[in-house]
């Protein structure tokens, strides 16, 4: 079973998370690069005596375009969107695979247990389809999932070992390295910056330089600071080194887990791979 297995409405809020994502990033960037053209303005010499002044019109459109994205991000705050997306994505998915393989509170032997799945998953798109947009409307389990869930214990583990924890595991170790990477990349960019806004500061100081370039790096300098805090490189290489050592002991805990404990077993490792995502939600809090 894999993520296309998964029920519509998992489908629904992965795409509407996506669309939140790529909304509230690429305003953000529009509004750092703003900031830098309006800086460039501001330092350049104005050319002429009389009529418009380009590098002063460089700088109004900038500071214009800044203030229009700052109001667009502050009234359609499309983070909620990309949070709120994740969160009913995410939570859909763990109830998906629980009941798949037969993870507490939906052992295979239990009665009602579809009933309740739906429940569940009726209860997660409740909480938040006043900022998401879900076209599916059926909670019910997919064929995948009842067929999985009918087929052996054997079956079941193999398929949530290698499809479910092993690709979480994955994921998270391929998502720690590629932070660190960007990490590095942007701290070595801030600090040759800063050497760069040193320098030409000397050059203003000493040489008689009449353009402010020194300005313009520090604007540079602190739109790439706020975007490296929007991005959270290094928290998030942290939390998804942290998360893919965890679920390599989940893993040995599965594999020596009986028929008995399955069910514990699976909720247990369902529980360590939420814990990230609950992190993730801590650290961009979004006021209502």
């Amino acid at each position: 079973m894999t993520d296309a297995d998964l029920p519509a409405l998992f489908h629904d809020a992965e795409k509407a998370s996506l669309r939140g994502q790529r909304q509230a990033l690429a305003w953000s960037r529009i509004r750092l690069v703003s900031a830098i053209a309006a800086a460039v303005g501001s330092a350049l010499p104005w050319a002429r005596q009389t009529g418009v002044q380009p590098w002063a019109l460089l700088a109004m459109v900038a500071f214009a375009v800044a203030l229009v994205v700052e109001i667009l991000l502050w009234t359609q705050q499309p983070e909620r969107d990309w949070y709120a997306g994740r969160a009913v994505a995410e939570s859909i998915k763990t109830l998906a695979w629980r009941y798949a393989v037969g993870g507490a509170p939906f052992p295979v032997d239990a009665a009602r247990s579809g009933e309740l799945y739906r429940d569940r998953v009726a209860e997660v798109v409740a909480q938040g389809e006043q900022r998401l947009a879900m076209e599916g409307d059926d909670p019910s389990p997919t064929r995948a999932m009842t067929a999985l869930r009918a087929s052996s214990f054997e079956q079941r583990r193999k398929v949530y070992l290698d499809n479910r924890v092993q690709e979480q595991k994955d994921w998270y170790s391929a998502r720690a390295r590629h932070n660190r990477e960007r990490a590095l990349r942007w701290r070595i960019g801030l600090i040759g910056g800063e050497v760069a806004a040193i320098v030409l500061a000397g050059g203003q100081a000493f040489a008689g330089w009449n353009v402010d370039l020194s300005g313009v790096l520090a604007a540079c300098v602190a739109s790439g600071a706020a975007w490296l805090g929007t991005r959270r490189h290094s928290t998030l290489a942290t939390s998804y080194s942290m998360a893919a050592r965890e679920l390599v002991l989940v893993r040995v805990k599965l594999r020596d887990a009986d028929e008995a404990s399955w069910a514990d077993a699976v909720a247990e490792a369902e529980k360590s791979m939420g814990r990230e995502h609950r992190l993730w939600l801590a650290s961009r809090p979004v006021e209502s």
